[in-house]
């Protein structure tokens, strides 16, 4: 087989969920699919009687590097052998078909995959052909159906988006990453000695060119000037070049 170079060195992150894919059509959409896998740490691979058989080199072609994910993808004949050594299956489901069974948000499903793998049980994510979805046989193996709050008009996926919006909320579940941070590279946020310091630079300049010279309102001057300064997170980097242009103002006007 051609294309298969190792590629990354992807390991299985814990007990994870298995992803399932029932009777997938192109080879290409199965090596996506191990990509989008490997962006949220999901390593085990089921394939229930692919179109073309497996193994197939084209999926090694869309991968990306997730080539140990496809050489341990292992091949099924029906739903039933591919989940028998489960105890909890979802399936995912654009429209519930006349089918009473939880269904949960992508979201919520990573929330209950989390837990049920917590406690030490394995669980699937079983994700149906590209041009029909599961049918209602696939679905009534599943515990609970999976339904992607998307724009009503238009909610077409294809199989590795699909794939990917589940792998990206179950490692949510377990993500540290702040919602928001300031990037500041060699330099660090400002403390407030060294913002007090350029404040003193800065107000002492002001009096000397003779901006302040109104004593009446130079206290409500100076309080704005450090509201201005402390509202965001000034770098040193930052107050070191404001420093430089104070200076340089400071001095007499050039030819």
């Amino acid at each position: 087989m051609t294309g298969r170079d190792g590629g990354a060195d992807l390991q299985p992150l814990g007990n994870t969920p298995v992803v399932i894919l029932v009777r997938p059509q192109l080879a290409e959409n199965i090596g996506t699919t191990a990509r989008a896998m490997a962006n949220g740490g999901l390593f085990h691979l089921r394939l229930v009687a692919p179109r073309d058989g497996w193994p197939q080199d084209r999926a090694w072609r869309t991968a990306s590097g997730a080539d140990r994910i496809l050489e341990a993808a292992t091949a099924y004949e029906t739903v039933d052998d591919a989940v028998a050594d489960l105890h909890h299956v979802f399936a995912t489901c654009p429209r519930p078909r006349h089918i009473v069974k939880p269904v949960l948000t992508a979201r919520g499903g990573a929330v209950e995959l989390r837990a049920a793998t917590a406690r030490g049980l394995k669980v699937g994510l079983m994700f149906g052909p590209e041009r029909a979805g599961l049918d209602n046989e696939d679905m009534a193996r599943a515990d609970a159906l999976i339904r992607y709050p998307l724009n009503p008009s238009f909610m077409s996926l294809n199989l590795a988006q699909a794939v990917m919006i589940m792998a990206y909320e179950w490692w949510l579940t377990e993500d540290a990453t702040p919602s928001r941070e300031l990037m500041t590279n060699e330099t660090h946020v400002a403390t407030k000695g060294e913002l007090e310091n350029f404040m003193r630079h800065l107000i002492r300049e002001l009096d000397s060119c003779g901006f302040l010279r109104n004593e009446q309102k130079r206290p409500g001057m100076v309080r704005n000037l450090r509201h201005f300064f402390t509202r965001g997170e000034v770098t040193e980097q930052e107050l070191r070049t404001l420093h430089g242009v104070i200076t340089e103002l400071s001095h007499p006007r050039r030819g």
